[in-house]
């Protein structure tokens, strides 16, 4: 029996890390990294104002009912933080913490609003360097820049 499981428990972890390690990349994180930055910026803004219009075209039609609030909630929530918070200078430096998202592989299957989520967080971070504005989001020290 000592043997069976010898055998078997290291043949499971390597099963378990060659899993893990398997991340496909979604066709918008490709398409972002095949972009120039001037398209990128025509993508993005495109991207927020799809989302934004979405949610205007649903508040006339439908109201502010149950489908538009989830709307709101799961979607066009951080489109408006973005669009109030994201000043025309400050979207060369959002496109470059999408940029940063997507050099990580593990990323790399996400969804593009994940991406989204994650250049706001760190865009509205304080601190002066990448790592700074890491250690203030992982101890909740979220200060946004005045």
């Amino acid at each position: 029996m000592k043997l069976v499981i010898t055998i078997i428990f290291p043949l499971m972890l390597v099963f378990a890390q060659d899993q893990k390690n398997d991340s496909t990349p979604n066709a918008i994180s490709v398409y972002w990294k095949t972009l120039e930055p001037n398209e990128k910026e025509i993508f993005l803004f495109s991207y927020l104002t799809q989302v934004y219009d979405t949610h205007q075209k649903m508040i006339n039609d439908l109201g502010y009912g149950e489908v538009t609030t989830w709307y709101y909630d799961n979607r066009a929530e951080l489109i408006y933080g973005i669009f109030d918070q994201v000043n025309q200078d400050g979207m060369k430096e959002f496109m470059g913490w999408i940029d940063e998202y997507y050099t990580h592989e593990e990323f790399a299957g996400n969804s593009f609003d994940d991406a989204l989520s994650f250049a706001f967080r760190f865009q509205q971070a304080s601190g002066e360097t990448i790592w700074e504005k890491y250690e203030n989001l992982k101890f909740g020290k979220i200060k946004p820049k005045k």
